[in-house]
């Protein structure tokens, strides 16, 4: 009986927000589904891939995996204005597949192609001519930094591959295609995992290129993932296709949404960039090792990070469609369905970090001090799993609706100012160390879900023209 009152549609709807007919809670859970489990299963292997990548470049030493972290944080600042940019793609092609508008999809995501192209061409060349200063304000200390520079620099000349398939995917996403994506970056992500093991320790002929491996496979799977999505818009039954008519030429009306939705979204990427990087910053200024043992822990995190995501981009897809259908009732449904299947989701996690998080950490080294430390912040990351995917399913849903700006605000109270904050007093001040860094990431995933929450119970987001 509780269950089945957690878990009916019946239950989720106040009798205000009624517009139509309601589908059963079957239907509902399917429909969701089958939009989010392709995007789960890719984010998962994606993280699963990033994961076992860390494990490779593991063997060569800490040095090693710290050069290969530090560069996380300065490479997505580089893609931040390509991720707003793909915000608003996502966005206006949901909106657009529910008002069954295929030629403004189209002439939407060739646009968006063209000025995706001039962001990637020019951060790529400003990260690989800067790469050194970059990294050394990162934190990267001098018995890793020229690690980290070659590695990073060989990153910049793929972030045109990059950019392009996430453009692509995003609106595919949008459109509802999510198993394009999927097939796309697994495969990409596969060919980076086989090179690694080749050019890492150098298997057969191939070189023993170390950190500049890991670098080179990972350019070589950007290069097949752009390939594969390019490809798919050369079919001519498609929603999104070369072959539908559209225009290739800036248009004002489009240019000024765009602004508006992934103008509000480089806000929030910009908070976050800034407030990620900080946290970074400090964590690295612990030491190597505890700096290597946070990289192994945030892989660990990732991963529940990034099924949770895959329910975050159905949720975005559906809420746009149905609000371009004029049914926000059914937006409603859908976030809340996917709420509760992540809750479910996070329980089993929950038990699965806490009974293995020795074996867990122990998969990407073999130090007894990295492990120990590892398995204690292995517990914080079993509480933070139930914040983190719930508060990533409903951030999914506003920006799925365009409200951008309330996500990015609560990005600036959460990760640009509390995380930073409370890391540099928990771990400095008071002496916790990397635990310190970890409460006030728990923090922050618990401050995120609380406004996103709040926001999305006001209905102001269903208001949103997009």
């Amino acid at each position: 009986m509780i269950l089945d009152a957690f878990f009916s549609v019946n239950r989720m709807l106040k009798p205000s927000e009624k517009i139509g007919d309601i589908p059963d809670s079957r239907t509902v859970y399917q429909n969701f589904f089958n939009i989010a489990w392709p995007s789960a299963i890719e984010s998962t292997l994606v993280g699963l891939v990033g994961a076992i990548d860390t494990m490779m470049v593991g063997s060569i030493g800490t040095e090693a995996i710290a050069a290969v972290g530090i560069t996380n944080q300065p490479k997505f600042i580089l893609l931040a204005a390509i991720n707003s940019l793909n915000v608003g793609v996502t966005a206006i092609v949901a909106r657009r597949k529910g008002e069954n508008d295929q030629e403004s999809a189209n002439s939407c995501l060739r646009q968006c192609l063209l000025i995706c192209i001039a962001i990637a061409v020019f951060m790529a060349v400003m990260g690989f001519s800067f790469a050194s200063e970059i990294l050394a304000f990162a934190g990267a200390t001098p018995d890793y930094l020229d690690y980290a520079v070659s590695y990073f620099r060989i990153l910049m000349v793929s972030i045109f591959f990059q950019a392009v398939n996430l453009t692509i995917n995003a609106a595919q996403r949008g459109a509802g295609n999510t198993k394009i994506s999927m097939r796309t970056n697994v495969t990409g992500n596969l060919v980076n995992v086989i090179f690694n093991y080749l050019l890492i320790n150098g298997i057969g002929f191939f070189p023993k290129l170390g950190v500049q491996g890991a670098a080179i496979a990972t350019a070589l799977g950007a290069f097949v993932a752009c390939c594969m999505s390019v490809v798919t818009l050369f079919r001519k039954n498609a929603f999104l296709s070369f072959h539908v008519k559209g225009t290739w030429k800036l248009q004002k009306v489009l240019l000024l949404l765009l602004v508006s939705i992934s103008g509000s979204a480089l806000v929030e990427q910009v908070f976050m960039r800034i407030g990620f990087f900080t946290y970074a910053k400090l964590v690295a200024a612990l030491g190597t090792t505890a700096y290597a043992t946070h990289l192994i822990c945030m892989n660990i995190l990732s991963l529940s990070f990034n099924f949770a995501d895959g329910f975050g981009i159905a949720a975005s897809s559906l809420v746009g469609q149905s609000l371009g259908a004029k049914r926000s009732d059914m937006a409603i449904l859908y976030v809340k369905a996917g709420q509760r299947i992540v809750f479910c989701i996070s329980a089993i996690l929950c038990i699965c970090f806490i009974l293995g998080r020795s074996f867990l950490v122990s998969l990407f080294t073999t130090e007894a001090e990295v492990i120990e430390l590892g398995s204690v912040i292995m517990l914080l990351i079993a509480c933070i799993t139930w914040l983190q995917t719930s508060q990533v399913v409903v951030s999914g849903s506003l920006r799925g609706a365009g409200d951008t700006r309330f996500v990015a605000l609560s990005s600036l109270i959460s990760i640009a100012i509390l995380r930073p904050f409370l890391a540099w007093l928990f771990c400095y001040p008071l002496g916790f160390g990397l635990i310190g860094a970890w409460f006030s990431l728990l923090a922050d995933q618990g401050m995120r879900l609380a406004l996103n929450f709040w926001r999305f119970s006001t209905g102001k987001w269903a208001m949103i023209k997009v």
